[in-house]
């Protein structure tokens, strides 16, 4: 039999911990009530997502009723972006009638987010929204004061990552929050990749929205979660019977939710510890990787302001697909393509600047609670075979 691949890609996405799968099981084959019906299966039901409600808040250090449950991270993005600029239409829609909108709202956002930002956003400004899109340096790291600069009396939201989903940089969210709250501007942070790696407050972090994704946090795809500051008022993208608060229609999915809240109690348990072996586990890689490999190996990313598990290196004189596709034996992503004999590089690594003829062969190696040791040595064994050989021309 052939051995299944070493898998070294959590960031797109991580195994469903056995724990979330026996949480789940029950609500999949005894527990099927609605959690909107009055009887006991629904009561069942209703209290089994209060619970998980409870869990999530408590890994983010929220209150339960700041949870609003999505169908995963990508409609708890669009949940914050388009419903805070929708929450008060009058100059949008004064927009698409073609009248004068001196009120048109104004979003500020990165270079580097993640799509699920990045489209929202561009919807909106297809909508008559005023959008600032802020560059980066070379660490993919934006400076709170340039955001600072770019807020206007329009500006209704800031939308930043909390760390980047390629390279593994850490924003300065926090610093970012207090420029906005002196100017009284919401802020949203895509939280997916960060949480259950590092230890994520939203008191501290001073955020009016933040994102969470149940498939990066070891519970199944499909589910997810946005926090919303107590106060705060956003439009549905999902109107209906009025769940979540009236803040998303739709029954609730109570078997991923559970899962979910477990996966995030989970996580709660196993911070800070869970960095500082994430990260011990990435060092181990990255040091074989650069003691045989030397100047064919660069870092993309902020070598210390940097998720603990994320290793994004350029093979020098590699593609990163063609390089990944010699190495079977090790699953990890690519920050660049290949079509039609062009190397496309990546819109994050283009933001930082990194050279296509470097970036070309980017490989970002992410590890995650089941990675071992043996595991990264055998892959180490593997990349470097590649990385020393010559590429084809």
């Amino acid at each position: 039999m052939t051995a299944s691949p070493i898998y070294l890609d959590y960031n797109a996405t991580t195994p469903v911990d056995p724990a979330v799968v026996d949480a789940i099981l029950p609500f999949l084959t005894r527990h099927h009530g609605n959690p909107s019906s009055a009887h006991a299966y629904g009561r069942a039901a209703h209290d089994a997502v209060e619970a998980a409600r409870g869990q999530v808040a408590a890994l983010l250090g929220a209150d339960p009723d700041e949870v609003v449950f999505t169908g995963g991270g990508s409609e708890a993005s669009n949940l914050a972006i388009k419903g805070t600029c929708l929450s008060r239409p009058r100059g949008l829609l004064g927009r698409l009638f073609g009248g004068r909108d001196p009120d048109r709202a104004h979003v500020i956002t990165t270079a580097v987010e993640h799509p699920a930002t990045l489209q929202p956003v561009e919807f909106l400004r297809r909508l008559g929204t005023q959008v600032t899109i802020l560059g980066v340096d070379r660490f993919g790291m934006v400076d709170p004061d340039d955001v600072r600069k770019a807020i206007t009396p329009r500006t209704r939201l800031v939308t930043v990552m909390h760390s980047n989903n390629e390279v593994g940089t850490l924003l300065p969210i926090r610093e970012i929050a207090s420029v906005c709250r002196e100017h009284g501007v919401l802020v949203h942070t895509d939280c997916a990749q960060s949480l259950g790696k590092v230890p994520v407050s939203v008191r501290e972090l001073g955020v009016d929205f933040l994102t969470v994704a149940g498939h990066k946090l070891y519970a199944p795809k499909g589910v997810g979660a946005l926090y919303v500051r107590r106060g705060v008022t956003v439009e549905p993208l999902i109107h209906g019977a009025g769940h979540e608060s009236g803040r998303r229609a739709g029954t609730e999915n109570v078997p991923y939710i559970v899962g979910l809240g477990v996966a995030a109690e989970v996580a709660a348990k196993s911070l800070p510890g869970a960095a500082d072996g994430l990260r011990q586990l990435r060092d181990r890689l990255h040091q074989k990787l650069q003691a045989a490999l030397g100047e064919r190996l660069v870092l993309n990313g902020h070598p210390e302001k940097r998720l603990p598990n994320t290793l994004n290196v350029n093979f020098a004189g590699h593609v990163g697909a063609e390089f990944l596709a010699k190495v079977p034996g090790v699953a990890a992503s690519t920050g660049s393509a290949c079509h039609e004999g062009k190397v496309t590089q990546s819109a994050v690594l283009c933001a930082m600047g990194v050279p296509p003829e470097v970036g070309k062969g980017a490989v970002r190696l992410t590890v995650g609670r089941y990675t071992t040791e043996d595991e990264l040595d055998r892959a180490a064994e593997l990349l470097i075979q590649v990385g020393l050989s010559e590429p084809e021309a």
